[in-house]
């Protein structure tokens, strides 16, 4: 047996070495929805908003800068000497692991980047298209915003 697998407890799914595995196709409707992959990842767009305690800016703006650095992914990070916005495109299979990413981002990056010890008192995480209708309906940042890092 292979390092890292398991062994097949009997029945059905049990084979004798060497034997082949009969292969079984899977209906179309099982894997897509509305003409859809189900499980292939989407774009969210997200904006977590932290707040805390009095830190310098000059320290601020170098940690998002160093968290950007880190994550190119982040599109833009807005900030003041206490409170901090970042927006960005996560790549997910559903709003919740998209969610999830977001709410440990902060967190798990606060000591490698120098992040000011805030809390996360903002998430909004919508699909694509949602952002979409949103910036085409003149709701949100402005296509115009500047990527990087910016006072409020």
């Amino acid at each position: 047996m292979r390092p890292g697998t398991t062994t097949s407890r009997g029945g059905a799914g049990s084979r004798a070495v060497g034997e082949e595995r009969a292969l079984a196709s899977v209906a179309a409707g099982d894997r897509f929805q509305n003409g859809e992959p189900r499980d292939l990842p989407r774009l969210w767009h997200v904006t977590l908003s932290v707040s805390g305690g009095l830190a310098p800016i000059a320290e601020v703006r170098r940690a998002l800068e160093q968290l950007a650095h880190d994550h190119p992914f982040l599109l833009t990070s807005r900030y003041a000497e206490d409170h901090a916005e970042i927006r960005y495109w996560e790549e997910a299979r559903d709003l919740h692991d998209a969610a999830a990413v977001a709410l440990r981002l902060w967190g798990e990056h606060r000591r490698t980047a120098g992040l000011p010890p805030w809390e996360i008192v903002g998430l909004e995480v919508i699909d694509r298209a949602t952002y979409h209708q949103r910036i085409a309906a003149g709701y949100g940042p402005a296509p115009a915003t500047p990527v990087g890092v910016h006072p409020f």
